[in-house]
Formats: C-alpha cells, structure tokens, sequence
C-alpha cells in the first residue's frame, strides 16, 4: 500500500481501520487492492491525483452507520459512491486516507406498498431494478430514471438529481421523494417525514419544514442517504412519440419552451447537428436486433410492434438532415385520445417555429430501451466524453445557447488543431426550465472506469488512445467557459459535486444557513470535503 501523504509514515491507520470495517460487514467487503482503489479514485471524466485508502461496502443501515462511526473516530474522509456515473470530481477523494463508500450493496427494494402508493429503497437501488420490481404492480416513480440507469442509483440520483424519464411532467428525482433515512457524521441515523403510526411507514414528505430537501442536490456532502421513499403513480397505460427537425437552434429552442409550457410532453430531447453526427455514426438501426425486438416488445400488439420496427428498419439512419436540429417528443396518459390531443398541441408548435416532421425512431428507441448500457460513454472513435451544463429559464434558453455558441466559435482553431468535437443535448424539465448540455469528444484514451462499465464486446471494437493531456486542457477550458455563462444567465446544475460554483455562489445568509447546516450534520467536515465548495 502506497505511504499516506494524510497520516504520518508507518501510521498503522489503514490496517485497523480494515480490521475495525471487517468486524462490521465482513473481510471480503473491504479491499484494498490497487486496481479496486483507483478506479474508485476516478470518474468519468478525471482521474485524481489522491487514492482512496479503502474500499467498504455496508449491506443495511446498520452497518453503514457503524462504518461512519469509525471513519469518524478516525478522523478521515468519507466518499459515497453509488453507480460511479460522476463527471464532477463528486466522489473523488480528497487526500489519499479517504474511504470510499461502495453503496451497491444496499441495493434491496425494501416495501412496495400500492395502497399508500410509495415505495422504499435502498440508496444503492438502481434505478433500473426499481422499475422492474414496480412493473408488476402496474405503479411507478412519477420521475423514474436518468438515461444511465442501469448503474446509476436512487441515491446517487437524489445527491446529484437527474433528468430525463417523467421529468417534463414531474421534475428531477427529488421532486418524486416522500422521506429519507440519512446516516448523518458521527453515525446518527435520522429520518424524515410523516412515518405512520409505527414511525417506520413514511407516507408524506411536508410535515414542518422540508429536511428531506436538505440532503437533495448535497453532492453526498450533508449525509449519507440509506434509505428513500418515493411516491407511486399507476403506471400511464398510454404513449405515443413525435419527433421534429429545425433549421437552427434557436428555433427548436423556442418550440421547446413553448411544449414546456403546454406541459404536454413526459420526455423531450434534443440535440444540434453535431451531436446528431456522432450519434448517426454510432447507431447502427437497420442491424442492430436487440433495439428493433425491444421496439416490438414495447407496443400493444405484435403487429403493431412489426410494423414500428419495420419503420426503424426501412429508415435506417437517414430519417434526420444531419445539419438539422432534431426534437424528440413522448406523451403519456390515461387515455389514447389524450396522449393525441398532447402531439397535436406539440405539432401546431413545431409548425409555428418552422419545424417539420419526421419519422419518431429515436423517441421510440428512448422508451423501447430506456436504460441502456452505457456504451455512449465514449466516442465512436474511442475518444473520450464529457458533458457541461445548465438549467435555464425558458425565456433565457436560446440566448445562453447563442452565447455558448460564440464562445466555441472563439475556440475553433484549438478545436480543430486538438480534434475536440463538440455536440448538444437539450431537455426540458417540468414546466420552466431547459437544460443546455454541450459534450465533448476528444482524443483521449478510455480508462477502467469505462471499462467496468461498458459492454466489453463494445469496448473491444474501439481503438485505445494515448492519453492526450493538450487536447483534455482544451476541454477544461471550453467547459470552464460554459459554466462562467451559465453564472451569467442564473443558471442552475444538477450533479454539482466540485465542478460548479455552488456555496461561494449564494448571498451571506444563505452561506450561513449552508455553513450551520454543515456544522450540525457534518461537524468534522468528513463528507466528501471540497463538494459544493465547503472547505476542502
């Protein structure tokens, strides 16, 4: 094991720590392997220049509670990590005598009770397992999933919170929460909402002030969530997709808003020609079989299902200009005929910013196969990938695009020299507000955490590059210069992590509610120091 730079030489710290761990959830939950301490020393999109020191797992409440208890005695840091999807530095550690917390383990759906409506799971839950517990039941999350989730957790999902499944009529993943058990610093376990007459029955979010939404959006920096309750709807019986092409950006941004603001779409995405190029590169529809057998699978009937799959097929992958601005719209609803009054609202919209229609594969795909593995993680060249973003205010979105678009413009020539490219994703959230996403393409070699994720028979068809630090500073850079917009126009971040400015963002009295908070939930500072921008 390396020298700790965090503990004096020769300090025994991380051979009684393993030993105290063991005794709580068994010696073959905590590593301290090489290979199992970097991969949980990077994310998606670096690689930190500390390693973890150990590696445990918890099984329950208990035993989570207990480990903080001793990462706290012993004075290091803490680092939860759920599915690992992280491209904000959120869980890398901050000094090399930091324990990473693997949450995978707890990943039981605990109750589902359809006569209260809610369900409880365990932070470590994928979003991907819940719905397949639910799915019998004919009941869901209102929210019920990032694109990632096939490894992303509902924990993970509140501390950073999510967009996409359920989002335009629902909101982010906290928005669908009733009621969080959290193990707080010193292993004290609190818990919270309206719980029912045994107190262990959480059915109501709003009894007093709202504690739960402290720990939404924390970065894992306040607490560590063990266990959440979310509400339940009947699953909608009804869906339909309608995708659009625009001339320019602006346009499909401002049919966006305005499908927003009708509230008539579950999902939107968008994305410029860019993206729409590496994405057309990537997808192979007329061959691939799992994608059209899911697109059967999904309709009512086989011939129905024959018949959308034989539209996939016969469009192939030229059914959108690759200049255009496609946007891809799904309804649902209680009933057919309203999930058609919904599209032709979203029709007579497009029609008034200049949008045209055309053949909804992508929309259809989206539902067929919502979590898919996650093999988009790197370019189809195998450069990497990351993303940027901000949550605009509908009235501000094609002035922020416009902006971020100058700013690329200033930066052509090193794109070009670096081979950087650079695409957008557009979603809408609720009923007031957009999500801008540029992502970058650049030619850096993959890394484990690719690896551990993606399909390995996916994996072995990509070139692996050298690891390119000029181009990557090229990229820092242009998201850097992102974020300075997105500050200029108000705007907001899930996943914040160390990426965005959050605490030295906010006015004097909210820093002192922040710091008050942090003090009483967190007192040594122990939490994934330097998220949010608390002190490092």
């Amino acid at each position: 094991m390396q020298t700790d730079s965090a503990t004096p030489a020769g300090s025994n710290l991380p051979a009684t720590l393993k030993a105290a761990f063991s005794a709580i959830v068994g010696a073959d939950h905590v590593r301290d392997d090489e290979a199992g301490r970097k991969l949980h020393s990077e994310d998606v999109y670096e690689t930190s220049s500390n390693t973890v020191m150990l590696i445990v797992a918890p099984a329950s409440t208990e035993e989570l509670g207990a480990i903080v208890s001793a990462a706290n005695a012993a004075g290091v840091a803490i680092a939860p990590r759920g599915g690992g999807m992280s491209y904000t530095a959120s869980y890398l550690p901050a000094d090399n005598s930091t324990v990473s917390l693997d949450m995978t383990r707890m990943n039981r759906v605990l109750n589902i009770n359809p006569d209260d409506m809610t369900v409880t799971v365990e932070a470590g839950c994928t979003w991907l397992a819940l719905n397949e517990a639910l799915a019998p039941h004919g009941v869901r999350t209102p929210f019920w999933g990032p694109m990632s989730g096939i490894y992303s957790t509902i924990g993970g999902g509140l501390s950073q919170l999510n967009a996409m499944f359920g989002a335009g009529h629902y909101g982010t993943s906290s928005e669908s929460m009733i009621a969080l058990t959290v193990v707080l610093g010193n292993g004290a376990i609190l818990r919270t909402g309206a719980r029912g007459p045994d107190g262990d029955t959480p059915f109501y979010r709003h009894f007093g002030p709202d504690i739960a939404g402290l720990f939404c959006g924390d970065s894992g920096t306040l607490g560590i969530k063990a266990e959440i309750t979310m509400r339940l709807i009947r699953t909608p019986q009804h869906e339909d997709y309608v995708s659009f092409s625009f001339k320019s950006g602006t346009d499909m941004l401002k049919a966006l808003a305005e499908i927003t603001r009708a509230g008539v779409a579950s999902e939107t995405c968008g994305f410029d020609p860019g993206l729409t190029k590496i994405r057309m590169r990537r997808m192979s529809l007329t061959s691939d079989v799992k994608t059209l057998g899911a697109v059967i699978g999904k309709q009512k009937s086989l011939g129905k299902g024959l018949m959308a799959a034989a539209k996939i097929a016969l469009a192939g992958r030229n059914f959108v200009d690759e200049d255009a601005y496609p946007l891809h719209i799904i309804a649902e609803g209680r009933t057919k005929e309203g999930v058609a009054a919904d599209l032709a609202t979203a029709r007579g919209i497009a029609g008034r910013f200049n949008g045209s229609e055309i053949e909804n594969s992508i929309a259809k795909i989206i539902r067929a196969q919502p979590f898919p593995p996650p093999n988009s993680m790197i370019g189809p060249d195998g450069e990497s990938w990351a993303p940027v973003h901000g949550q605009v205010s509908l009235s501000n979105a094609p002035a922020m695009f416009e902006d971020i678009q100058a700013l690329f413009a200033g930066m052509a020539d090193a794109f070009a020299l670096h081979k950087v490219h650079i695409g957008y994703l557009f979603t809408s959230m609720s009923t007031n507000a957009i999500i801008i996403e540029p992502v970058f393409f650049w030619p850096h070699g993959y890394r484990p955490i690719h690896e551990s994720m993606m399909e390995a028979g996916y994996l072995g068809k990509l070139k692996k590059l050298d690891p390119n630090p000029e181009a990557t500073a090229v990229v820092t850079a242009a998201r850097d210069g992102v974020k300075a917009i997105c500050e200029r126009y108000g705007a907001g971040h899930f996943q914040i992590g160390r990426a965005y400015r959050y605490r030295e963002s906010r006015d004097d009295a909210s820093k002192a509610l922040l710091d008050a908070v942090k003090a009483v939930v967190d007192p040594k500072g122990q939490f994934n120091p330097g998220g949010l921008g608390f002190p490092q």
